[in-house]
């Protein structure tokens, strides 16, 4: 299973933004494609959609589209790179993967209406301030 990135290795510098860019996009494809291997690694179907893990790979690159700087777009891909190895040989655990893609920041909004029912102040502030 992991050796569709067994090989994979950051290129040297970029030259330019442009190619630079070319690697983000390379990068996006080489995650998107791995997906389906990470669905099956940790056994994601129930939890998550493939879709909903590419636009999660697709917001966490546009959260940097502001970066112009090709040596600073370099690092980031370097790190990118990193952490899609670490998952695809199962370097972390199910509960690493659904806490930074599946859930995110946001939380369990989902589950927040469930709980608030009939429940205390303090209940409440405790389930809203408690998920990451």
């Amino acid at each position: 299973m992991a050796s569709t990135l067994k090989y994979v290795r950051v290129p040297p510098n970029s030259a330019n933004l442009e190619e630079a860019r070319k690697r983000v996009f390379e990068f996006f494809k080489t995650a998107c494609r791995s997906i389906p291997t990470i669905m099956d690694i940790y056994i994601l179907d129930e939890v998550v959609k493939p879709s909903e893990l590419r636009s999660t790979v697709a917001s966490e690159i546009r959260k940097n589209a502001h970066v112009t700087d090709p040596k600073v777009i370099d690092m980031l891909l370097f790190k990118g790179t990193e952490e899609l190895s670490n998952i695809v040989e199962h370097a972390k655990q199910r509960h690493h993967i659904i806490g930074q893609y599946v859930v995110g920041r946001q939380g369990l909004t989902h589950d927040l209406g469930i709980k608030d029912q009939g429940n205390s102040n303090f209940l409440k502030n405790f389930y809203s301030g408690n998920y990451f």
